[in-house]
Order: C-alpha cells, then structure tokens, then sequence
C-alpha cells in the first residue's frame, strides 16, 4: 500500500556532467518528466552542476521557490553528495535533506541502448523523488580532537610523517616492531636513479626523529588494540622485551664485546642471512635507538638458564641489561593514525625452477643490496658464497610480479633496482651483466636516461621469460661451473642459453606480514593483493574507509622512495588538518535502536565492523555509540526484531525509493 506524505516543495536538478551523462540519457526529456512528478515545483538541466554556477543555480532556486527538498540526478554520492549538502546549507535549507540520483555510474555508463537508459534514469529520479519526501532535518554532533598522532611503522615514510608532523608541533606517537627504525632503506647501498647513498639521506632522519623532542620512539613494538573513533582513537601498545634497558644504555658495546660467544655465530635477519651476528647485537652500526638487543632464541640465559652472564658484568654500574625483563604495555590517547607498515620483499623459494635454496650462486635482489652495502657482511664486495668474485652475472626480472601463478600486478620498482643492481655491480667487478626481462618500465623522473646510461655501460638486456636454471658443465674437477640460465628469447625468436656465476632475482613487493591482522585492527579495507585500500584512488590517495586513519608508503602499494616520501608528507598533512580544526563534526546518518523491540539477543554486537555496539546490562537492550558508528547498516540488516534503524536509512524511506521505482516501471 502507497503511503500519504505531507505536501513539500521540491526542486530536482539534472547534470549533463558534461557528455558523460548527456551522450546516453537525454537530459531535457528527463527534466521534462522530473517536472511532472508530485511535489516537484522545479526542475531543471545543467552542463556540471558540481560547478560554482550549478551550486549558484541550486542556492539560487532553494530561495526563490523556497524549495524544502532538493533531489540532484548526477554522478556517485561518493563523489559529490557533500558539495551539493554544502550548497543546500549555504542557502539555509538543512543538508540532509537532499538526495542524490546516481545516473552516471549506474546507467549511462553501463547502459548503451539510449532508450533504456532513459528509462532507467527515470526510473532513479522517481525514486528519488519519492524517498526524499521522507527525509528528516538531521543535526550534525562535534566531537572535540586530541592533538596527538599515532605513526605506525618506522621505515621511510613512517619516519617522514612523524618528522612532518613533530615538526608542525604535534606530539608523535612512533611505533616500530623491529628493534631499529629504517626499514627496507637502510638495507640499501644506493637509490635509483641518482645513485645517491641511502645511509646517506636516511640516517640524518633517523637521528632526527631519536632526537625530536615531540616524538617518542616505541621500537620493538606493536599495536595490539586500538578503540575510539576519529579525533579520539584509543591504542595499546605491546612493548617487547628487548633485555637492555634503552634509558640506561649509552651504546658503548661493551656487552656485545664481553657475549660468551667470543664470535659472531647466528644468521643477521638485516643481512638477509648472509652475515652472523652474536645473541646480543645491534642490526648495524647506525641503527636507532642505538641500543643492543638480545634474541631470547639465541642466548644462552634466556633460553636454558646457564651462563655466565658477562654481558651484565660488561655493563657494571650502569645496570642496562636486566635479563628478567618481561613484554610490557602501554596506552594512548590519539586523534589520528598514519599507518606506514611498509612492504615484504617476495620469497622466491616456490618458483624452484628458478633454484633459490637449491644451488648457493642464486640470490634474492635484497642479498645483493647487502653484499654492495659497505656497512653489509662483505664490506661492500660482490663475493659469492665461496668467496669468488663472480666474472658472469644474469639479473632476471619480475620474479613473483605480473604472473598470475603469485602476484598479477608490477611492482614499479624491479626495473629500476634491478638496472641499479646491473650499474653497482658492473662497476664494482666488471663482470659482464645479463638483464632477463619482459618488459622494462622506466615512467619516473631522470629513468629512461638511466636505463641508457646502463646500456651505454655494456649491459646486456634479452627479452623473454627465464625457463630454467641448471648447474653449469663441470670442471675438471667434476664440479659444476656455474649456472645455465635458459630463456626463450622474444626478439630473437629462439632459446638461448646464458652462463652466469651468479643469478639475481629482482623479487615482487607484497603486502607486509600481518598486514591482514593489521587491517582488521584499523577498520581499513584492502585490495585483491592485499595492500591497504584507500578512500579513493584519485580525490583521497591517503584517507581509508576508517576516518582519521590515513597511509603512507608501500602497505598501500608498491612505489619507490620519492613517492613514499611524497605519500607520507600528504598523510601528515590529512593528519594536520582534522587536528588542527579542535573539533570534527560527526555524520548523523548512524544507526539508533528502539528500545522497546530491542530483546538483547546481541546478533548485532559481533556483526560490528566498528565495535561501536554494547549491551546495556540494566535494561538489557543494545546500545549504538554514535562516536564510532560509520552508519553501514550492518547491524539494521542483521537485528531479527527490527529494533535497529538508521537516520536516511529508514524502513520508510527505503519502501519508499521502491514504491518510486514501481509506481513509474
């Protein structure tokens, strides 16, 4: 049955949007017929009401015919809905009262035949019409900010943000899981394409942030809950034990010097495994908080409780390693979250036809940018494992990248690295080098000259996939000399067979370990990969679904350092600019409940994605906080009695778009 609805004045307005809209669906017959619909007073066309002159034209008609609700045919409310709520504001009709019709994206770009689309679009409008008629005044809360902001993650674009934002004079929360701030890039010798020394522009910012005092470094860390909404986000921090107390230890070494184990015997996780390390060492020599750190998997105490502890006896007075420390937490009160959690390079071992693991002359590209770092395990020599310099060198691209079997996308930077990889190691032992690739990608600034300036240097380059790798023929010895790299070369059209000493790898990025736990913690959505999803990928490339939480870096994507370091100051920036107004409305469009038909049965409370929903235990009926609803519905769709509604979401209003679209079809 049709309900009656009082009689209100409505003005209806339809965008050309350009030829987007225009080139599909008729607009003057659509605002013909939107004129004619009950309630209508108004109705007119416009080329992009987005505009200055379409928003003027909208506040315009809201006085003169002192319009009561505005119904908008256009493109996606994701994109325009706030700025035809802000014109209707502005002209001092209530924002919430206006309602849009998706005519773009829901049939002109998705309906070719021109009639139907026309009948689809008027179809959208009549809805619309109908459904807003039902529309409530609604009034917008404020929420005061706390000025702090949590940074997760400590490499790049985690230590750019926290700078930006300290520097701003906002207090900064930084969270790192490993024991020292840098990540991927302090594990490089030089950055592409300018070969300028990594240690060289990254340690500056890694003293900085050790030294700022608006930022308090939390390394060995990790965020274990987080609660709250946007300006008032609660996070608890677990504090790993790292054995040295850091505000006692001044980084003279003496416990390294002193370990029972007089040498070096565990593989450095830092050196990719190449290099040893003692139980307690320090990642590499600038690392910061320049402070040891113990593995409790690897020492002696800690894991048996047998030994002579001359580590405590190195440090004497000063008492900074206490071996009976245990994992700790503390809490924050934030206002907004720069998640930097970065990027794990791909394990090739799967793909054994390329034989990683199998034969010791194979090596992953983060190995080799150990090996040419001068702080790495050889001192900055390119030495295979048996100490050899290798005379023959194949590059092979795209490992675990555009291939359907483990990542269908580019991960942006193999060119690049593996071109930078051919130049450092040409140059360091002249040995001819061999790049397999399928396609190079050079779109950055000063790229293209780059990868001429490799060629120049008498770098080979075969296109074409890698097919097999197998041991060379033997010596005169029986063993095998090197390794055969087979590949099916496209522009020669025909298999070749190169000879390498040595054969890198230039390995995918993929999302970072725990970057799903990480996601559900933050509320954020992700890509089919598995990389962190934003807003949107145009109008908000560091905001998430989540407001107040924003990315930085390579979880939201695989990109190089300039881009990362761009991402993270624009994260600061979106950080900045909810902190600094003090206050930040929230959006009344939240789910409520009728007590009355409430029974507490609690199906909504697990169904939260926002943990905004509790049980009053003395009435016995749940309880919506309005702070952290985001208004998806969720709970509306799922509660059995019907208690739960939502403002503009209502059963009414809802009934009523259909009844719009039945009573024109």
């Amino acid at each position: 049955m049709i309900r009656q609805h009082p009689q209100v004045r409505i003005g209806v307005y339809v965008c050309h949007c350009g030829t987007n809209i225009a080139g599909v669906i008729d607009v003057m017959e659509l605002t013909a017929f939107a004129s004619k619909l009950p309630n209508v007073v108004v109705a007119k066309e416009y080329k992009y009401m987005c505009s200055d002159p379409g928003q003027d034209l909208l506040k315009k008609d809201i006085v003169e015919h002192r319009l009561e609700r505005i119904v908008v045919a256009a493109c996606s409310p994701n994109l325009h809905e706030k700025t035809f709520r802000k014109a209707a504001e502005d002209a001092g009709l209530n924002p919430f009262l206006v309602q849009m019709a998706n005519i773009r994206e829901h049939v002109a770009w998705v309906t070719a035949d021109k009639d139907l689309a026309l009948a689809k679009a008027k179809a959208q409008v009549a809805a619309a019409v109908r459904r807003v008629v039902g529309h409530e005044a609604l009034e917008r809360k404020f929420v005061n900010i706390n000025p702090r902001v949590l940074v997760v993650g400590g490499g790049i674009a985690g230590i750019q943000a926290a700078l930006t934002l300290a520097d701003s004079g906002k207090e900064v929360i930084l969270v790192e899981r490993e024991a020292t701030i840098g990540g991927h890039m302090a594990m490089f010798d030089k950055t592409f394409p300018t070969l300028d020394c990594a240690a060289c522009i990254l340690t500056p910012k890694m003293t900085a942030v050790k030294d700022h005092p608006r930022i308090r470094l939390l390394s060995l860390s990790e965020v274990a809950e987080v609660s709250g909404s946007v300006g008032n986000y609660h996070v608890k921090v677990r504090r790993k034990a790292r054995y040295i107390i850091e505000e006692r230890c001044v980084g003279c070494m003496k416990c390294i010097e002193e370990c029972v184990f007089r040498s070096p015997k565990f593989p450095n996780a830092f050196d990719q495994g190449l290099g040893l390390r003692k139980p307690v060492y320090m990642p590499f020599p600038q690392a910061v908080p320049p402070v040891p750190v113990i593995d409790p998997e690897t020492c002696l105490w800690l894991k048996t409780g047998k030994c002579k502890q001359t580590c405590v006896a190195a440090c004497g007075e000063r008492n900074a390693v206490d071996l009976q420390q245990q994992d700790w937490y503390e809490e924050f009160d934030v206002g907004a979250i720069i998640v930097a959690t970065g990027f794990r390079a791909f394990d090739p071992t799967p793909m054994r036809f390329y034989g990683y693991g199998q034969f010791p002359q194979v090596y992953s590209a983060l190995e080799v940018e150990r090996l040419l770092n001068a702080a790495g395990p050889t001192q900055g020599k390119v030495v295979l494992r048996d100490g050899s310099t290798p005379k023959r060198v194949g590059i092979v691209h795209c490992i675990g990248s555009r291939d359907h079997n483990y990542h269908p996308y580019c991960s942006r930077v193999c060119c690049m690295y593996s071109l930078k990889l051919a130049h450092l190691i040409k140059e360091k032992t002249g040995a001819e080098v061999t790049n397999f690739y399928i396609d190079i990608r050079t779109p950055g600034k000063a790229f293209e000259e780059f990868f001429e300036r490799v060629q120049k240097e008498g770098v080979r380059f075969i296109r074409g996939k890698v097919g097999d790798v197998r041991p060379g023929p033997p010596d005169e010895n029986g063993q095998p000399q090197g390794l055969v790299v087979q590949v099916d070369d496209t522009l020669r059209g025909r298999v070749t067979k190169v000879p390498v000493d040595m054969l890198v790898l230039a390995v995918a990025l993929e999302p970072a370990e725990g970057a799903d736990a990480v996601r559900r913690m933050f509320n954020m959505s992700c890509s089919t990969e598995g990389f962190f999803l934003e807003k949107h990928p145009k109008l908000a490339p560091v905001n998430t679904v989540n407001d107040g939480v924003f990315l930085a870096g390579a979880c939201q994507g695989p990109k190089d350092i300039p881009d990362t370091v761009a991402q993270a100051d624009a994260a600061a920036a979106q950080a900045l600019a909810i902190i600094d107004c003090g206050r930040i409305p929230l959006e009344p469009n939240t789910a409520w409940v009728e007590e009355e038909l409430c029974s507490g049965c609690k199906t909504c409370i697990p169904l939260c994605p926002y943990s905004a929903i509790s049980r009053d235990p003395q009435k016995g009926v749940a309880v919506i906080d309005q702070s952290l609803c985001k208004g998806c519905g969720t709970c509306v769709a799922a509660c059995p009695s019907g208690a739960a509604q939502q403002h503009l979401f209502t059963d009414v209003q809802i009934y009523d778009e259909i009844e719009g679209i039945l009573s024109y079809v």
